[in-house]
């Protein structure tokens, strides 16, 4: 059979002016689309990225967070899948989240992951460490999904440790991971680190206003054990102020109405009856401190009412509070007296506390008041001694905490008790009545110390001045 030729068709006619424009129209075409190609990934990297940072700022459950890493991970590098692997506070590797878009080899890829984090998990725990070897995990991942899959893995770090890997793969063979992709996988791993060190900081915080709110309470609980105002005592005048370091501390000061006199009568807190003037110290400070603290405060109170002299009421004290204290590993230093209006006599008792000052009115010396005894706690069988001295008109004692005396300033230099010896006797001279003398003592270490410094130990003193006839005509 013989062809038959076809007739020309005017639209297959070629000019050969237009012959160039013609051939150039296939390429720009094609680098047309390429662009806009390009700018399409770009806007939809831009779009995941931006979601990723808005569910960083926004979200409520870091579990729901960590969901979206393996998902986005793989979409902004246009891989098949992704999985996040943590570590646990104990450096064993727990398998964390798992996303895939082939759900025919999603299983098998699952059970890879499974597998390479149990069998790290069991060689591990032979031989614990904080962080588990990297090489080795990687290792493993690899080997479990074989050969055929192309993949990439990158640290989750915080604070320079690393707390996890994220890994993103593909089945592609011709998938490539560039240094762009691997660029936007560490992104992503940055933000699930920060997003992870977020919620370990609010977890913290929130333990952080619990304690605070504890402190609070404590603080507030041991404020009102402590005497909120002096007691009204015949022939005496009283200031106290006790200033913790923390919000709960270990010094402790009462006035405690006794329940007997010289002749045997019981005291409704008489003003004229024998009161109990107690100053103590409990070794360390904050929570633990005033714990004991309150301990001692109960205990000591139900001793004084069984009416025993001051050595007595230390020994007792001691021989119930030993073992608590021996448990604790901590002691208390406590000083113990009793006033009698009507006979101006001071009975006491030291338990190894900082000895109160006298100053004699009537010689302008100071004494130490002193005797012989260990720290309660220290020895169930201490024996303590007891001393008494006689009081006249303007005679004034303090009773302080060796917080004033190991107060120091900047240079490291103490205030020790001979600058509070001196301190006192000037305010003893120059200041009018109790209050302005604690006052006086308070400003003065704080000067010692440095205006805009906070001493480190609690500071408690309390002032007792006898009252002198022209002071009692004044107040009648």
């Amino acid at each position: 059979m013989t062809a038959v030729p076809l007739p020309r068709r005017r639209s297959q006619s070629v000019n050969p002016a237009n012959s160039n424009t013609a051939s150039d129209v296939t390429p720009v075409f094609a680098l047309k689309e390429l662009v806009a190609r390009l700018q399409r990934e770009q806007h939809k990297i831009q779009d995941l990225l931006s979601s990723l940072g808005f569910a960083l700022r926004s979200f409520n459950n870091l579990n729901q967070f960590l969901e979206l890493i393996p998902l986005i991970a793989s979409r902004v590098t246009d891989a098949d899948g992704g999985a996040l692997v943590l570590y646990k506070p104990n450096g064993q590797v727990r398998w964390q989240r798992l996303h895939c878009q082939d759900g025919r080899h999603c299983q098998d890829i699952r059970q890879a992951l499974e597998a390479a984090t149990s069998q790290l998990a069991a060689s591990s725990s032979t031989a614990p460490s904080i962080t588990p070897n990297t090489a080795t995990l990687d290792y493993q991942v690899s080997r479990f999904l074989g050969p055929d899959v192309q993949l990439f893995g990158t640290a989750i770090l915080i604070k320079n440790t690393e707390r996890g890997r994220l890994y993103v793969f593909s089945r592609d063979p011709e998938y490539k991971w560039t240094e762009t992709r691997q660029k936007l996988v560490r992104l992503v791993a940055d933000q699930t680190a920060v997003a992870i060190e977020n919620d370990e900081l609010t977890v913290e915080l929130r333990q952080k206003e619990r304690l605070d709110r504890e402190l609070e309470i404590g603080a507030e609980i041991q404020l009102r054990l402590l005497p909120r105002q002096c007691p009204k005592i015949q022939g005496v005048e009283l200031a106290a102020k006790c200033q913790t370091a923390n919000r709960v501390g270990g010094d402790y000061y009462d006035f405690i109405p006794t329940s007997h006199n010289k002749g045997g009568q019981k005291n409704p807190r008489n003003p004229a009856g024998p009161w109990s003037v107690v100053i103590g110290d409990v070794m360390g400070k904050g929570v633990p401190a005033g714990l004991i603290m309150t301990m001692t405060r109960g205990m000591l109170r139900a001793e004084v009412l069984n009416g025993h002299s001051p050595a007595r009421i230390l020994q007792h004290l001691n021989q119930v509070m030993y073992n608590d204290l021996e448990n604790s590993h901590r002691f208390v230093t406590l000083f113990y007296s009793e006033y009698d209006p009507v006979t101006r006599v001071l009975s006491y008792s030291n338990a190894a506390h900082n000895p109160p000052l006298l100053w004699q009115a009537a010689t302008g010396t100071i004494k130490r008041l002193d005797t012989l005894g260990m720290l309660i706690g220290l020895d169930a069988n201490s024996l303590y001694q007891e001393a008494q001295v006689q009081l006249y008109p303007g005679d004034t004692i303090i009773y302080y905490t060796d917080g004033f005396t190991d107060a120091a300033n900047k240079n490291g230099d103490r205030f020790d008790e001979e600058n509070l010896v001196k301190a006192f006797d000037w305010a003893c001279r120059h200041c009018s009545g109790p209050q302005a003398i604690l006052e006086y003592l308070f400003d003065r270490v704080q000067q010692f110390i440095g205006p805009n410094n906070r001493n480190s130990d609690d500071m408690t003193l309390v002032v007792m001045q006898v009252k002198t006839p022209e002071t009692n005509a004044n107040a009648e």
